[in-house]
This record gives structure tokens, sequence and C-alpha cells, in this order.
């Protein structure tokens, strides 16, 4: 399969380049955020996922593999194809995904077009626990943006999640979640 090209632009749209790689151009779907960052006659590397279908072969491009594997992990939901991946990632940062998916706020995902209620919904269940760590984010922020998400208080929040974390510190944060409820729940 296809999983990067290193070419020159030749065409270049918002949603659309066509990467000249030995004389054979690549037309690959991008953001429009990717889009922006090249420019026509230029070289450009783009990091690919090939989509095959019984009547064509799709490329979806990406500035880094992170992105490639955020897309890979939404294609993963029941619902989201690879265009409503790719439209998820043109109106959400990667930071907005974790954060809504660490707080289990479906309505993040409800703005983007073409993705409604059920399948806003089927991100978060689908998405929690699976979410690379966010730059700069601990478990522990993590775990105080979805408990106040959920309704506790900041202070409560943070005393919990100090506590789950520092005596469950390798667990993803699905089961840190469930572990502070079930805390929160004995304490109340």
């Amino acid at each position: 399969m296809i999983s990067s090209l290193r070419g020159t632009v030749t065409q270049l749209t918002s949603n659309e380049a066509v990467v000249d790689v030995a004389g054979v151009g690549y037309l690959v779907h991008i953001t429009p955020e990717h889009s922006r960052q090249l420019r026509t006659g230029s070289e450009a590397s783009v990091v690919t996922v090939l989509i095959p279908r019984e009547d064509e072969w799709t490329l979806f491009g990406f500035q880094t593999v992170e992105h490639k594997a955020l897309f890979v992990l939404l294609r993963g939901v029941t619902g989201v194809g690879p265009k409503t991946a790719l439209a998820i990632l043109s109106q959400l940062s990667t930071s907005e995904i974790a954060d809504a998916v660490a707080a289990g706020d479906d309505s993040v995902f409800r703005r983007v077009t073409g993705v409604g209620q059920k399948t806003a919904s089927l991100i978060i269940v689908t998405l929690t626990g699976k979410m690379p760590q966010a730059p700069g984010r601990s478990a522990s922020s993590d775990l105080v943006a979805a408990l106040t998400g959920l309704g506790w208080s900041e202070r409560q929040a943070r005393d919990v999640a100090t506590d789950i974390t520092k005596t469950h510190p390798d667990q993803p944060t699905a089961v840190l979640i469930r572990l502070a409820l079930a805390s929160m729940a004995g304490s109340a």
C-alpha cells in the first residue's frame, strides 16, 4: 500500500493536492490546514492512507504520523467513513478532539458537518481510552477535565485525580475515570 509520498506539488486546492512522484501524479485528499502548508511547485512529503474501494482507490494525506493515527482511530468508529474522519480533522484540532473525548463532550463533534448525535456519542465511546496523550498534558489533567465535564467541582476532581493517578499510574484515561467515579461515589 501507499503509506507516504514525496514529490512536487503540481496542483493544490483547499481539500486536495496532486503530488508528482517520478512522473506520476497522485491525487491526495487533505485538510484545509494542510493545504495552507503546501505550495504549488514545491517539494512535499505527505503521510498517506490508501482506501481501496470497488470503484476507486482514494488517498488521504496528513502532515504527521500522529494525524494519520487519529484518522485511523476515527475511521474505526461505526458510522465514520474516511470523508467524515477527514472533515473532523479539518474542523477540530487534535487537542480539541482529545479534550472532548476525555470530558465525554459529544457536542464538540456535533459541530462537524455530517456528524449527528448518534455518531458523536459513538465517537466518544469508541475513542475513550484510545486517544494518544496530548503533548504537555498529564493523565491527571485529562482526568480532572473529564470529572469536571461530568459535573464535579474542580477541587474535588483535582483531589481525586491526584490520588487515582498516583495509585494507578499506567492506566488509560477510561480506566482512571471509572476508578475516580467509583471513589467519588463511595465518598458521597
